[in-house]
């Protein structure tokens, strides 16, 4: 029977297509999320399309919190009411129609949790597989899985309870019980131990009601905190600590959890020791605010558990072996290494364990992460590095007809591994997915089948499409990314003399292997190398601290909803103050966080509601019109504008309104300028922090360090989320702060920033083990002649050398 015949007697028609293959779009209509112009778009399924525009353009909030959004919220539909109250509710996205979604898997930038006691291995399902490998095979056996975590205490207890079987035949039983778990008691489970130094939580010449306390928003008016020690009858508020006799001083640092009333308020007293350690050290230092970060790197010091030496585990979870190998050897091993050692290993009662054990480790490899350990803390990968990690789930899935979505997924990889990445994308794809990428790096955007080009410019002058195509008919488009999609720098004619150099010596941080190196001083010098050779290591790790060094690392700048570019960078406080000054008020009434607050929102300027499984529901509030100010307080002026039109311009016509006039204000007008000269002007002075892009966030956080006073600046990844036409802008920048008699080093990927470099220093020539050393040190120049680098090789090709 032939192909025909037999598809005609099947009843498949393959000339005449099936109605179900016509669903192949997605279709937006009428989209109008954050900064988006009721725009309408139609998606190709099953291919890959990448999204792309400057900062700010609507990127994230068409990908992210429209399409993305949508799916999760109906998916969490189909769920039970009563399943629903458990999950978060997502409020349906600004659209008017959304056609042809499948399930979004989203693959973001967010930094993994910030629990001490989180690790690449327990962030993903290598820990757990590996704990019952060794729960099977390990010698001696030491017990269940639980008995090779180190976040599992050992528990032991008993008792007894009585059992009623009718009348007169109640009897007791006595029972055990017991739980055999690998935490470490002395560090319990985090590897290391910490010595607070109290000279740095408080000034014990003063008094408790003098303000004693040095530690950060422990002010003299906060009940929570000052106010339960000053009124808990436990202590003398009024005397000086240094006074306070050995029981008082017993009550002041350890004493127990203790039920007070302050002004009618019960509250918990506790020791300043425990309290310190609850509110401060059982959080990844990481993930901390920098204030906070600063003030628990001067107060305490950490150091490794001496009982486990590091490796959170008790000593008869060590000693249970495979081969000679324990648990806490295998977690420190490099992925690549102990995805050799479990490829070695042959055992048929462990077989299909063994066997997903191997595609996990094997798959981390594949991403470029196989220079990583188990044991390493997930709160200090970088954001690329977590969004790797994620990744690694869905690489085996066997999942078919989802839809994926990444937000940059080339954020701090180097060049050589961008293609590596490429591939994984491609490949998801292949499989008959749909893959939607936000993405600046040209290497990825040309490998899209289809391309969304947003802007044309930022914040408000963006939101619309501007292209919509293919690569070959964006490069012949009109628009910022088709302009620049071709950009290639080239290399500086002169380039700067050093003033002098930064000496490091015998650099051992991680895997640096006794590096020597001079960095210079009064010059750009950017440190390159593929991820994980080294370079965050070298610059964070090993400059001395005392070389009044400012520091602009990947870590996320934290921010509420009522946290806003004027709060965050601190400009909101000499606006306050030159509204006071000319009205003869306080400057808390212009706060929408404090006095001048409207009573009805509380200066939030919308009313949530919440509907339990229901999506929650935010309207503008009618007191104050989404003003976030009390009435009388919008009554006050300064230069005919109040506190809330003030904070509704953008960044570039609030810097003329400061500059003169009646409204002169230099103080705000200096941080003003750092906005603007980072790319920002677009921004309104009150726009919510949560509605920024990582781009906008990551350079808001470099204009508030650029007030900051120091020699030396050091910038880690400062182009990530930028597009092609703002690195220019950026370079821009750091020729400023170097002519200013700065010196600015750069731990860089984008080859436009290491061809404008004065000095680079290139670490590998790998990863992980396999890097550590320095491999070059000159001019881009003379790295381009040289070509002995990967660095080198890709950066003359992109110079076209």
């Amino acid at each position: 029977m032939s192909t025909a015949d037999r598809a005609t007697t099947t009843g498949v028609r393959t000339a005449v297509p099936h109605i179900a293959d016509s669903h192949d779009l997605i279709r937006v209509h009428g989209a109008r999320e954050n900064n988006l112009k009721d725009i309408s778009i139609e998606i190709p399924k099953r291919r890959l399309t990448v999204f792309t525009g400057v900062s700010g353009s609507g990127k994230s909030s068409l990908v992210f919190d429209t399409i993305a959004a949508e799916s999760q919220r109906l998916i969490n539909e189909t769920y039970s009411a009563f399943v629903q109250g458990f999950m978060p509710t997502p409020a349906r996205p600004e659209v008017d129609v959304l056609d042809g979604l499948t399930t979004v898997i989203t693959v973001d930038q967010q930094r993994m949790g910030a629990d001490p006691r989180s690790t690449v291995g327990t962030a993903t399902d290598a820990n757990a597989m590996l704990r019952i490998l060794f729960s099977r095979l390990g010698e001696p056996h030491i017990g269940p899985p639980g008995a090779y975590s180190f976040n599992v205490a050992s528990v032991q207890a008993s008792g007894g309870f009585r059992v009623d079987r009718g009348a007169d035949r109640t009897r007791t039983e006595k029972v055990t019980f017991s739980r055999t778990g690998g935490m470490c008691t002395r560090c319990e489970g985090r590897g290391t131990v910490s010595d607070i130094d109290l000279t740095q939580l408080y000034d014990d010449s003063k008094s408790i009601a003098e303000g004693a306390f040095t530690i950060p928003g422990w002010k003299s008016d906060n009940v929570w905190t000052v106010g339960v020690y000053a009124q808990s009858g436990f202590l003398d508020p009024h005397k000086p600590i240094r006074g306070f006799t050995k029981k008082e001083m017993q009550d002041f640092l350890y004493r127990e959890p203790t039920k007070v009333k302050v002004n009618g308020v019960n509250l918990t007293y506790e020791g300043l020791i425990p309290k310190i350690q609850k509110s401060f050290l059982s959080k990844d230092k990481e993930a901390m605010q920098p204030h906070i970060r600063a003030f628990v790197e001067r107060a305490v010091t950490f150091t490794t558990c001496p009982d486990c030496d590091g490796t959170r585990l008790t000593e008869a979870a060590r000693s249970s072996r495979i081969g000679g190998i324990s648990i806490a050897d295998a977690c420190a091993m490099e992925i690549r290494d102990l995805a050799g050692w479990v490829r070695d290993l042959d055992e048929p009662s462990v077989a299909p364990l063994l066997t997903a054990l191997r595609q996990t480790l094997d798959s981390f490899v594949e991403i470029g992460l196989g220079y990583l350990a188990l044991n390493r803390s997930s709160g200090s990968l970088s954001g690329g590095e977590a969004q790797r990690v994620k990744m690694i789930r869905h690489l085996g899935s066997s999942l078919t007809d989802v839809t994926y979505v990444f937000d940059e997924p080339t954020v701090g990889l180097h060049p050589h591994d961008i293609r590596r990445m490429n591939d994984l994308l491609l490949r998801l794809r292949d499989k008959g997915n749909t893959v939607l990428v936000v993405e600046h790096k040209p290497e990825t955007i040309v490998i899209a089948d289809h391309v969304v080009d947003l802007g044309p410019g930022a914040g408000a002058a963006g939101g619309t499409v501007c292209f919509e195509g293919t690569v070959e008919d964006l490069r012949a488009a009109d628009t910022v990314t088709g302009r620049h999609l071709d950009d290639r720098a080239s290399l500086k004619e002169t380039v700067r003399k050093p003033t002098g150099t930064l000496a490091i010596r015998g650099a051992t941080a991680n895997n640096l292997r006794d590096v020597d190196v001079d960095i210079p001083l009064g010059v750009l010098t950017v440190v390159t190398g593929v991820a994980g050779s080294g370079k965050s290591s070298l610059v964070h790790g090993s400059i001395p601290a005392d070389e009044g060094v400012v520091s602009v690392d990947q870590t996320p700048i934290r921010g509420s909803r009522r946290s806003n570019p004027a709060t965050y960078t601190g400009l909101l406080d000499p606006i306050r103050k030159a509204f006071a000054k000319a009205n003869g008020v306080k400057p808390a009434l212009f706060s929408a966080n404090s006095e001048g607050a409207c009573p009805t929102c509380n200066g939030a300027g919308v009313i949530y509601t919440d509907l339990a499984m229901m999506a929650g529901v935010a309207t503008t509030c009618e007191e104050c019109e989404g003003k976030r100010f009390q009435a009388s307080v919008l009554e006050y002026r300064l230069g005919g504008r109040d506190i809330s039109e003030v904070l509704a311009m953008p960044v570039t016509e609030a810097a003329e309104f400061f500059a003169d006039g009646e409204a002169r204000t230099p103080a705000a007008h200096r941080i003003l300028g750092r906005l603007a000269d980072v790319g920002l002007g677009y921004l309104t002075l009150g726009q919510p922090l949560t509605t920024l892009s990582g781009g906008e966030r990551q350079r808001l956080k470099l204009a508030t360090h650029m007030g900051d006073k120091g020699g030396v600046y050091v910038l880690d990844e400062p182009t990530t989320g930028l597009h092609l036409a703002d690195v220019e802008q950026l370079l821009g920048l750091l020729d400023r702060l170097v002519d200013s008699g700065k010196t600015v080093i750069v731990i860089e990927h984008h080859q436009a920033v290491m061809a404008h470099a004065d000095w680079i220093i290139d670490l590998g020539p790998g990863a992980g083990h396999d890097g550590g050393r320095i491999v070059f040190e000159g001019t881009p120049a003379d790295l381009v002649a040289d070509r002995s680098t990967l660095t080198g090789e890709h950066l003359a090709a992109y110079v076209g050398a």
